[in-house]
């Protein structure tokens, strides 16, 4: 079992444009897909969408934390819901044809800080022998870091395997207590030790900084770059070319749930991973990849130490 944490879930609206002009009326060139949102969230959809059994617990408010319950119902999603005062925020992703995409996300509710110890009790309760915790996504406005990490620390504490995706100073938080594994992308990664990460050796120097700060494992997601894995193993790296795009969201969510579904180690896991993350790629909005939609046979493994390369330039 997987227990996720998703303190700031979402709804996500995606839509499919021909092109985005500002200041124009703008008309969907199909059906809007409505999805659950959050990174945690999204683990666990990806886990169960691959026969890897999870249970999400989340806070959700408002009508639209009514919402989000029934979809992932209706999804048979093992849901734990937290009842909290404020609004479940909804997020817009707008999808041009070559691969563009512009979110719009809404900052989410505050906790309150007994709803937040609800949410952890919630969280420990679920744990149990699990094989993971996975702490993902932003976390709500105003929430002091400090209890963000006393999460991260009960966890860990309590003997948990602990996984987290977030950024900012929660990031931090989190390798410093001693996070078995911590998955940043390659923003949240500069962002966290204030540097510009322009090749592959300026990504693996930021993650080794994390592990010298308390995290064991350190993979970070690179976009159309692939991934790096440095642990204290070594440096591995790889990539799955996407030939047709559809939507990045949610395919750094992917590419963790195929890390922790093929036990969170070495090449195999990080070739997995990378097959979950391209996978996500090719399907429209936050579509959760399922075991047809995997292709293993183009993720190629990269042998390290290796010649520095430049990295895609950010957009």
């Amino acid at each position: 079992m997987i227990v996720t944490v998703t303190l700031n879930p979402s709804l996500d609206r995606a839509l499919e444009i021909d092109r985005l002009s500002r200041g124009e009326v703008l008309r969907a060139a199909a059906p809007v897909r409505l999805d659950p949102g959050g990174k945690g969230i999204n683990v666990t959809r990806a886990l169960l969408a691959n026969g890897v059994p999870s249970t999400a617990v989340a806070p959700c408010g408002g009508v639209e934390g009514t919402q989000l319950v029934r979809l992932l119902r209706a999804e048979r999603v093992d849901l734990v819901a937290v009842p909290i005062i404020g609004r479940t925020r909804s997020n817009i992703t707008l999808a041009e044809p070559d691969g563009t995409i512009t979110k719009l996300n809404e900052p989410g509710p505050t906790l309150t800080p007994g709803e937040f110890a609800a949410v952890t009790e919630k969280v420990l309760d679920a744990a149990g022998s699990t094989r993971w915790v996975v702490a993902c996504g932003s976390t709500p406005p105003d929430l002091p870091v400090a209890m963000f990490a006393r999460l991260c620390q009960r966890a860990v504490d309590a003997g948990l395997p602990l996984a987290v995706d977030t950024s900012g100073p929660a990031l931090r938080v989190a390798a410093e207590a001693g996070a078995t594994l911590v998955k940043p992308n390659r923003e949240e990664l500069a962002e966290v030790v204030g540097a510009p990460l322009l090749t592959l050796d300026d990504v693996v120097d930021a993650a080794q900084q994390l592990r010298a700060w308390g995290a064991g494992t350190v993979l970070v997601s690179l976009g159309a770059d692939g991934a790096a894995l440095v642990n204290a193993s070594g440096v591995f790296t790889g990539d799955a070319p996407v030939a047709d795009p559809r939507s990045p969201v949610g395919a750094g969510d992917a590419l963790l749930a195929g890390f922790l579904a093929a036990g969170a180690e070495g090449t195999t896991a990080l070739a997995e991973a990378l097959a979950w993350g391209a996978a996500a790629v090719r399907l429209p909005g936050s579509r959760m990849p399922r075991p047809g939609d995997l292709v293993r046979d183009q993720v190629r493994i990269h042998s390290w130490p290796a010649t520095d390369r430049l990295l895609l330039p950010r957009v």
